[in-house]
Parts: structure tokens; C-alpha cells; sequence
């Protein structure tokens, strides 16, 4: 997040509850993971970036998909949290970060081949958005993968329309492989590289 999001307002969700969001109980949260692992157009990924990743549990699948992960968020509740779920995987290292000031930049250009925002990028301003985006851009491997999930109704943490979020993603002119929009959110991936699975693979 960017310094002036209410840094408070979420160490007091986390400090009230490992879990606020219930990520590990609702289906709600669990079926949006599996639509966003089965959107992934690669079985398997060499070096991915999770900013956002909260406790974890979207961190732990994206795991065992990766031959290297790095995650990181905000919160050091979280983030500690976070840390201790995925301590016995050695190729995960969680990081405290915050966006976009703190993007790693010790990974160097074209550094990742998989780079997931979910649910971060609303909690940004426009301006903090538009330097994530162009992080993105310059970290992606040219075989890279960018994935963007984002809940749609409003809320009173709020900086950024979902929109406006995906939209800075769009904008970098990457081949779009998948849109799923449902009521309550909406996932994109893009790639540099356009073609299907089914053409990856010599289906047709």
C-alpha cells in the first residue's frame, strides 16, 4: 500500500483476528483461488511475486506451483503470520513491503515470469497505481505472466476503482488470455506471450 493508507485501520483487523477476512473458511474465498490458479496459463512458474499476500493462503498454493516465490505485505502482523504458514518451504521467502515505494528492485529488470495482484491495488492512489504498474512492466520476464483480481463493490477503504486498477494493468499493452467477471469480482490475465494454452501446447 502506499504510505498514506490507513496502515492502523488493518494492523487492527489483524491484531482482533489472524484471519479477518476468513480467507482460510469461506468457499467464496477458496473457489476465487481455484479460479485464479486454473487461469494460469503455465503449469509451472520460475520466479513469482505476490505483493498483497496477507496470511498467506493464496501464497501457500501459488507455492507449489513456482520453483521461487516472494511474497510481502504492509502489515508486520500479517506478514509474521505469513511467515510462520510457509516456514517449512524453503523456495518461499515472505517480505515486509509496502507498495510501491518498497517493489523490489534487488530482483532487477525482468526478474519475474509470474507477478499476481489480488486484491491490493484498490487500497492505492492513482498515482501509487500507475508506478505499480510500471513496475510490473519493467520486472516481467519476456515469457512472463501478469494476473490482476480485484473485489467490485464499494467499500469505505476504498482509494481506487477496480476499474481504474485493472485499467493501469491493460494499459501496459500486454496480450489479455483470460477475463472473469462475476458481481463480486473480476480476474485478468495478461502475457507477453498471446498465444492460448491449447497453441502453447500444439493442440491447434
Amino acid at each position: 500500500m502506499s504510505p498514506a493508507a490507513p496502515h492502523d485501520y488493518f494492523e487492527s483487523l489483524y491484531a482482533a483476528s489472524e484471519d479477518p477476512y476468513a480467507v482460510r473458511a469461506r468457499w467464496y474465498e477458496a473457489r476465487k483461488r481455484a479460479l485464479l490458479l486454473a487461469a494460469l496459463p503455465r503449469a509451472r512458474y520460475r520466479h513469482a511475486f505476490e505483493p498483497g499476500c496477507g496470511i498467506g493462503e493464496l501464497t501457500l498454493a501459488l507455492a507449489s506451483r513456482c520453483d521461487r516465490l516472494l511474497a510481502s505485505d504492509f502489515s508486520a502482523r500479517a506478514v509474521a503470520t505469513a511467515q510462520q504458514r510457509t516456514a517449512g518451504l524453503g523456495h518461499v521467502e515472505v517480505r515486509r513491503q509496502t507498495l510501491p515505494d518498497d517493489w523490489p528492485i534487488d530482483a532487477g529488470p525482468g526478474s519475474f515470469d509470474l507477478i499476481v495482484l489480488s486484491e491490493v491495488g484498490y487500497f492505492l492512489d492513482r498515482e501509487a497505481m500507475q508506478r505499480v504498474a510500471a513496475c510490473c512492466e519493467r520486472a516481467l520476464d519476456a515469457d512472463g505472466t501478469l494476473v490482476a483480481c480485484d473485489w467490485r463493490p464499494d467499500f469505505a477503504q476504498r482509494r481506487l476503482p477496480t476499474a481504474d486498477v485493472q485499467g493501469a494493468l491493460a494499459a501496459l499493452g500486454l496480450a489479455r488470455l483470460v477475463l472473469h467477471e462475476e458481481a463480486d469480482f473480476v480476474l485478468q490475465v495478461w502475457a507477453r506471450d498471446a498465444r492460448s494454452v491449447a497453441e502453447r501446447e500444439g493442440i491447434r
